[in-house]
């Protein structure tokens, strides 16, 4: 991972939904002018989403995602469909493939109530274009196309890159709180649990943005942090932790400094910082036999001393006094049984992209359930949450 390149985090994701040989693998190949996914005359060839990270003209940076056929019939069939559906959390853009011959069916149409539903931008490609003799009136989200004469690929390239362009917003992760020549502090403990010559994405990210601003980065661990304060010309902006650093660093650092940490900024880049921060709330009123969530983006190898799996749950039952059960997801999994717990703690999400976080909140909002994030939560639990968000004071929205 270099510093310039794109993760998928922070690319368009562009998912192709539709029935089983409408087309949608040879339309994603012919979209993508690369052979990104097996093309069959049978039924059900794609059963698992298919992902590539890459560029596509004119809109950059993307995702493009192949998925299962949405009539997929027996038990395999379904699971296959539930994968198909899962899609729709983190789809910027939605392209329903459409079998020009057999026209719109009522699966088509639920889909297409589901993309407005979860307010997903979309484009119909009636595909097959090629096999038509009459062709009837198409509505403005629509664009007749052939996989095999190429017909309309363009035209849908370019409406894929028009909605591309309206969805994305821009957002900041902490340039909107330094200015050029400001010295920013970032604290990156070096651990078992780091990874071998690199740093972790958000250190990365969080680099380049302050360096974007034209503002100085200077890196340290935290068993050094004292002396790199003291040889300062003069006081950083900021000073930004990971996390699991807090109580030590927040000790060293003088109370008049600005303190944060990277989980925390990934959760307002990411999310709903605010609704986060109100969730931390939910630690004091846990109950002996509750059960807590622990949920990660990513799906790094556990070691000794994880985080997610080992030092939080600690912490958390350190800090309640009181006997918890704790279960854990990672990755791409997050489960829709929520109103099982009281109290769901996410990662920063720096490997999920915008909309799938903001899903995963709106899953726990309806169910009830109070949702915090590890950065959050570890504030909270050392006393310093509130000093912890004093750098947002004059970004905070109202």
């Amino acid at each position: 991972m270099t510093l310039n390149t794109s993760p998928s985090s922070e690319r368009v994701h562009i998912a192709f939904f539709g029935l089983r040989n409408a087309g949608k693998s040879s339309l994603v190949n012919a979209v993508t002018n690369q052979k990104l996914s097996l093309v069959s005359d049978t039924p059900g060839t794609t059963t698992d989403p298919v992902k590539k990270s890459m560029e596509l003209l004119p809109l950059g940076p993307v995702v493009i995602i192949d998925t299962p056929g949405i009539d997929d019939e027996g038990r395999l069939g379904m699971m296959r469909v539930k994968r198909a559906f899962d899609m729709l959390d983190s789809a910027d853009i939605a392209v329903l493939v459409v079998d020009a011959v057999r026209g719109m069916t009522e699966t088509d149409f639920e889909l297409v109530n589901r993309f407005t539903t979860k307010k997903i931008p979309y484009v119909i490609a009636r595909n097959k274009a090629d096999l038509l003799k009459v062709r009837e009136n198409l509505r403005e989200n629509e664009i007749y196309v052939s996989s095999i004469s190429g017909e309309g690929v363009v035209n849908l390239r370019e409406a894929i890159g028009r909605l591309g362009n309206a969805a994305v917003h821009e957002r900041k992760l902490v340039s909107d709180l330094i200015k050029a020549g400001d010295i920013v502090v970032l604290v990156t403990p070096i651990d078992a649990a780091a990874p071998k010559g690199r740093l972790i994405l958000p250190q990365q990210q969080t680099i380049r943005d302050i360096l974007d601003s034209s503002a100085v980065a200077v890196v340290t661990k935290e068993t050094e942090l004292a002396e790199t304060l003291q040889m300062l010309g003069r006081a950083p902006r900021l000073v930004i932790t990971d996390s699991q650093a807090f109580g030590l660093v927040s000790k060293i650092v003088p109370d008049d400094m600005l303190l944060t940490s990277f989980s925390i900024l990934f959760a307002r880049y990411k999310g709903d910082l605010w609704k986060l921060v109100n969730g931390a709330d939910a630690l004091d009123k846990l109950s002996d036999g509750d059960r807590i969530l622990i949920s990660e983006g990513c799906t790094h190898h556990r070691q000794c001393g994880d985080i997610g799996t080992e030092k939080l749950p600690n912490w958390i039952k350190k800090y309640t006094n009181k006997q918890l059960e704790f279960e854990f997801t990672s990755g791409g999994e997050f489960t829709e049984e929520l109103d099982k717990y009281s109290l769901v703690v996410h990662c920063g999400g720096c490997m999920l992209n915008e909309r799938e976080m903001a899903s995963r909140l709106a899953k726990c909002e309806a169910a009830g359930i109070p949702v915090t994030n590890f950065g959050t939560a570890i504030a909270k639990m050392n006393g310093i949450l509130e000093r912890a968000m004093q750098v947002f004071e004059g970004v905070r929205p109202s």
